[in-house]
């Protein structure tokens, strides 16, 4: 089981899970916003974009062959220390897309990882339903899910074609989800950090402080 990141002093990935297909995505324009707010920090970003593997449903049957696509995208997330996970909200919780998607992973892909959620609708409630089922979902694969959310609501009024995006609160709260998932990335697998956690957790007790 893999719960902890490598230590890592180089700068950290941040890698976008778009949980639509579909072409011109709004979702998946939040997720390349939010993703520049990662490289704001310093950090590297991609987009693991869904549209390129070839990904079957998850059966659950260890006997089955795997597509060696799943296997690629697998690797793709490991090499991730931070995660932005972008859905549109479908009935009231996140894509069956997502949601297959997770399924194919365990442990191994997203235990000990930063998590931002970032929900997308048509309606005014703007995904809040499906981020909150997202993050049952992040806690169950031992991942941390950071407090930072965005939600876009009536999507469809606020990008242009480019996938710039018209209300400026809306736009800061995205790049605020990629930027405290980096920062929080790095400060938990940083060599450093953990260093000064173990001294100070190590240190003797201070004589005068009672």
């Amino acid at each position: 089981m893999k719960e902890s990141p490598k230590p890592v002093d180089d700068p950290v990935r941040v890698g976008g899970i778009c949980g639509s297909l579909r072409n011109g995505s709004y979702t998946r324009m939040a997720v390349e916003i939010a993703l520049e707010g990662a490289r704001a920090t310093g950090a590297e970003s991609q987009l693991i974009d869904l549209r390129t593997y070839e990904l079957t449903f998850c059966s659950g049957d260890d006997s089955v062959e795997e597509p060696a696509d799943i296997d690629r995208f697998r690797t793709s997330v490991q090499a991730c220390q931070g995660l932005i996970l972008g859905t549109p909200e479908y009935h009231g919780s996140f894509s069956g897309v997502l949601k297959n998607a997770l399924d194919l992973m365990g442990f191994d892909e997203m235990g000990g990882k930063m998590i931002g959620l970032v929900g997308v609708a048509g309606g005014a409630m703007g995904g809040l339903n499906a981020l909150n089922s997202l993050r049952t979902v992040g806690r169950a694969m031992h991942a941390w899910v950071v407090p930072e959310q965005a939600t876009v609501p009536q999507a469809w009024q606020l990008f242009d074609e480019d996938g710039s995006i018209k209300d400026e609160a809306i736009e800061k709260r995205l790049r605020d989800v990629g930027r405290q998932v980096a920062r929080f990335a790095y400060l938990h697998g940083n060599q450093r950090a953990q260093e000064f956690l173990r001294l100070w957790e190590g240190a003797p007790a201070n004589p005068g402080g009672d």
